[in-house]
């Protein structure tokens, strides 16, 4: 295929190079840039409330943690049910550095971007520690095992004082150009903030899964010993595999712990590592757009759930609590139709539609 076409007639490679390129046409690239600018213009146009901004945040942040799931679980195959826990670590980083040298300190305030980095390598630094026992482990061993790293690290915050027993540590507001972050401006900004995160690691992990370390994790995930066979390290690769999901989900942890501008437990607990694991499943596992389409979806069921149970219990009486029973049905319910109906998730839906637009209008 010619460089210079716009439209994909075909696989005409000529050389791996081209192959490998992110985008194949030059209207992907154009599509690419637009839904991009779109992305970044929109809150000039459009005023949302705190509410709806809060959860739009969330889906990015929980976009940038999905990735580093995506990564150890989809593409290596490695079922880690501890998620929350790495988020975690990268966000109580901030808040260990906070309750040192105090809340409202310049390196906190003002060098907000190395903390972010700071806490993404922290979390890399206990996922590849996590990562170890999948040298020995596999399978439904190895869930075990993640699912003790986080037991460990509720425990470890409940019980110590540092901590603050697992209460509250606040983060103080972070400066701009144009000064400090206002109360008015808060959720904007780190909207803007969550989005150039979400967007240069997501370009980042892509050309990682086109080198040849991303196709060792695939080719660890299909048969561990095939890829022995042909000279990659299976051990190696798993224990990255960690610590590149650590990486990103402690940059995930900062970045929620300055946008609430605080860090407790109750955000970083079992129940939370489920709704990540859900989130990976339904986007659609060993896929990078499902890393986009899961917390998007999950975060906005929930949202529409919390919205149905406010309506519903307008009507109903009080003692029926609508919202506690509806959040874990639905929830449920969503996780086992994917997994009957639809086990490649959502973007499963999203390669059907991409395909039928390079037909149209063409049948053949």
């Amino acid at each position: 295929m010619s460089a210079n076409r716009w439209l994909a007639t075909g696989n005409f490679f000529a050389t791996y190079k081209e192959e490998q390129r992110i985008f194949l046409t030059h209207l992907d690239r154009a599509v690419f840039v637009l839904f991009i600018a779109v992305l970044f213009t929109w809150p000039i146009f459009f005023e949302l409330s705190n509410k709806y901004m809060l959860v739009i945040n969330n889906i990015l942040i929980a976009m940038v943690a999905i990735i580093g799931l995506n990564l150890v679980t989809g593409f290596a195959g490695l079922i880690s049910i501890g998620h929350a826990a790495f988020v975690g670590v990268g966000a109580y980083t901030l808040a260990s550095i906070c309750q040192v040298i105090g809340y409202d300190h310049v390196a906190v305030t003002h060098a907000w971007p190395a903390m972010i980095l700071l806490c993404g390598i922290v979390g890399a630094a206990f996922g590849a520690f996590a990562g170890l026992p999948a040298l020995r482990l596999k399978h439904l061993y190895l869930a075990i095992a993640t699912l003790s790293f986080q037991m460990i690290f509720e425990w470890v915050i409940h019980h110590t004082s540092f901590f603050n027993q697992g209460q509250t540590i606040f983060v103080g507001r972070v400066y701009w150009f144009t000064g400090q972050v206002g109360r008015s401006e808060h959720y904007f900004f780190w909207y803007y903030v969550c989005l150039v995160t979400l967007v240069l690691l997501g370009l980042s992990v892509r050309n990682l899964l086109r080198s040849r370390y991303g196709r060792c994790l695939v080719a660890v995930r299909d048969n561990d010993r095939a890829a022995d066979a042909m000279g990659m390290s299976p051990g190696f690769t798993k224990v990255y595999a960690f610590g590149l999901a650590g990486f990103l989900a402690g940059i995930a942890g900062g970045l929620h712990a300055y946008m609430y501008r605080g860090v407790g437990i109750e955000s970083f607990t079992l129940h939370q590592s489920i709704q990540y694991l859900a989130m990976a499943i339904v986007g659609g596992l060993g896929t990078l757009n499902g890393s986009f389409w899961g917390p998007a979806a999950i975060k906005l069921l929930d949202l529409q759930v919390e919205n149905l149970a406010e309506l519903a219990g307008k009507v109903l009486t009080s003692h029926l609590s609508l919202a506690t029973a509806l959040r874990p049905l639905t929830f449920g319910l969503v996780i086992v139709l994917f997994l009957m109906f639809e086990p490649r998730g959502i973007a499963n839906w999203w390669r059907i539609v991409k395909s039928y637009f390079k037909l149209w209008p063409f049948r053949y």
